[in-house]
């Protein structure tokens, strides 16, 4: 089951608020792995509501397109909780969110907490050159990468973007065979040495756990 953009998601496919209700302001890339963890878990007090993941293209835009759904949605909610990372924020999401009294996910990024924090922090200043991909940049290459570079019209654009790249990590969170395959492409098509790293879901769990 994949959460289309902007909803917010319950059993019932309407809000469900109350004692102990949690709502999750999340990106649109993470729907897949949070249901999963929902199902997973049985964690119906948590209500998913996703924003367009495309933000991460114009990720200025991030940190409003926040806050204006926390202030619109967090009514009838014991808490909030926002699943992005920093994102190419530069702090002003974690500003927003100390400011409006909510909890966000650690770390820079997601490529960091899905490998985990810790772990990816022992080895980030050796892997500068590493383009990273998950399973959901993996589905949406090339409407993400491919496309917005305009290497679908111009490809000889490719060393300009990715000359100092040496080789392509697709974090995987799920064991799939046929997106293993996909990753290898996108790494064949990016002129780079391929490497995969399964991380499953890493301290999103964690983070999701605690609520």
């Amino acid at each position: 089951m994949h959460a289309p953009d902007d909803q917010t998601l319950t059993e019932t496919g309407l809000p469900a608020t109350g004692h102990g209700r949690v709502l999750l302001i999340a990106c649109g890339a993470l729907a897949r792995e949070i249901l999963d963890l929902k199902a997973r878990n049985g964690w119906d007090h948590l209500d998913l509501h996703c924003l367009p993941a495309i933000l991460h293209n114009t990720p200025e835009k991030i940190t409003d397109a926040v806050t204006a759904a926390i202030d619109k949605r967090r009514v009838g909610y014991e808490s909030v909780f926002v699943v992005y990372a920093d994102c190419g924020t530069g702090g002003q999401l974690q500003a927003a969110c100390d400011r409006l009294g909510v909890s966000m996910v650690p770390g820079p990024h997601c490529y960091s907490f899905f490998e985990g924090n810790d772990r990816f922090a022992t080895h980030a200043e050796d892997e500068i050159t590493a383009f990273y991909l998950t399973d959901f940049l993996v589905r949406q290459f090339d409407a993400f990468v491919w496309k917005p570079l305009g290497l679908d019209r111009h490809p000889d654009l490719r060393d300009m973007y990715f000359g100092h790249y040496t080789k392509l990590v697709y974090q995987a969170q799920t064991d799939d065979p046929a997106l293993t395959a996909r990753a290898q492409d996108c790494a064949a098509r990016l002129g780079l040495a391929f490497e995969r790293r399964f991380t499953g879901y890493g301290d999103l769990a964690t983070e999701l756990a605690r609520l």
